[in-house]
C-alpha cells in the first residue's frame, strides 16, 4: 500500500491536473498521454488486422469518413480557439469502418475511431451518425481511457511511470479497453458516458450537425428491445436517465460554444 500511496504521490507531481474542455470538471492522469496513444496506435492496427474493414471507397466507410472528418475539423478548431490545443497532441486521426453485426462504437486514445455496419444501420441521417461519433470523438478529447487506466493501476497496485511496453501496463491496457471493469469501477465509467454526450453534442453542433436528433436516436436504442441490467450494474447511464440528461444539456448548449 505504502508503494502505491507513493507512486500516486510521484504521478500528480509530475503530471499536472487539468481541466476537461466544456465541463471544467479536474482530472488527474497517472500515465503520459503519448504513452497511452501508442499503445492505441499497436492494439488498433492489430484490431483491424484482424477485423473486415471496409475499404475507403465502400459508400457506408465513405459516409463514416465524411461525419467523422467533419467532425474532427470542427473539433480541433475549437479545442484551439478555447486554449485547449495541448489536447491535440499526438493525435493521428482515423475512422475505420468494421462489417460487423455489433450495435456499437469507439474511440481509443489518439483518435483511433471503429464504428460497425450494425449501428451504422440504425443512423438514418448523419445527424444521427454525428451522435454517435462525436460522443465517441469526446472520449479521446476527455482523456477518459487515460482516467480509467488510472484508475485500474490503482487497484491494480501499479505505478505510473512505466513504459509503454511494460507488461504490467498492457495487460492493464487490455482490461480497461477490451473487458469488463470491476463493478467498483462502473459508476467512474457512467460518468465519462455522460461527459463525453455533452461534449460530443458542442462538437457536433459547431461542425453544423444538429444536436436534437441525440434524443430521437437515443430514444430508438431504447426501443430496440432486448434485456438490460439496471443503471447500477452498467457502465452507461440508463436511457431514461441519458435523455433526461441531454434534453436538459440541450437548453444551454449555445453557452458553450459562443
Amino acid at each position: 500500500m505504502k508503494n502505491v500511496i507513493l507512486y500516486l504521490m510521484l504521478g500528480l507531481g509530475i503530471l499536472s491536473c487539468s481541466k476537461v474542455p466544456i465541463t471544467g470538471r479536474r482530472q488527474n492522469n497517472l500515465m503520459k498521454e503519448t504513452n497511452l496513444i501508442e499503445m492505441s496506435k499497436k492494439q488498433y492496427a492489430d484490431f483491424l488486422a484482424k477485423s473486415k474493414v471496409l475499404p475507403d471507397n465502400d459508400p457506408r466507410a465513405q459516409r463514416v469518413l465524411r461525419v467523422g472528418n467533419r467532425i474532427k475539423d470542427a473539433t480541433e478548431k475549437f479545442l484551439t480557439s478555447k486554449g485547449y490545443a495541448k489536447r491535440l497532441n499526438g493525435f493521428e486521426w482515423e475512422f475505420k469502418t468494421v462489417d460487423e453485426d455489433i450495435v456499437n462504437a469507439w474511440c481509443m486514445p489518439g483518435g483511433k475511431v471503429c464504428v460497425y455496419t450494425a449501428i451504422l444501420k440504425l443512423c438514418k441521417t448523419d445527424d444521427e451518425l454525428a451522435v454517435v461519433m462525436g460522443h465517441e470523438i469526446a472520449h479521446a478529447i476527455a482523456r477518459h481511457g487515460n482516467e480509467r487506466m488510472s484508475n485500474q493501476m490503482l487497484v491494480n497496485g501499479v505505478g505510473s511511470v512505466l513504459a509503454p511496453q511494460d507488461p504490467n501496463q498492457v495487460s492493464i491496457f487490455q482490461q480497461v479497453f477490451m473487458g469488463s471493469a470491476t463493478l467498483g469501477m462502473l459508476k467512474y465509467g457512467r460518468n465519462h458516458e455522460s461527459e463525453a454526450d455533452k461534449l460530443g453534442l458542442v462538437f457536433l453542433k459547431i461542425a453544423g450537425y444538429k444536436p436534437e436528433a441525440a434524443i430521437g436516436f437515443w430514444e430508438k436504442m431504447a426501443s430496440t428491445g432486448g434485456q438490460k441490467p439496471p443503471e447500477i450494474f452498467s457502465t452507461h447511464p440508463s436511457d431514461e436517465r441519458r435523455i433526461k440528461d441531454i434534453k436538459e444539456f440541450l437548453t444551454e448548449i449555445d453557452t458553450y460554444i459562443n
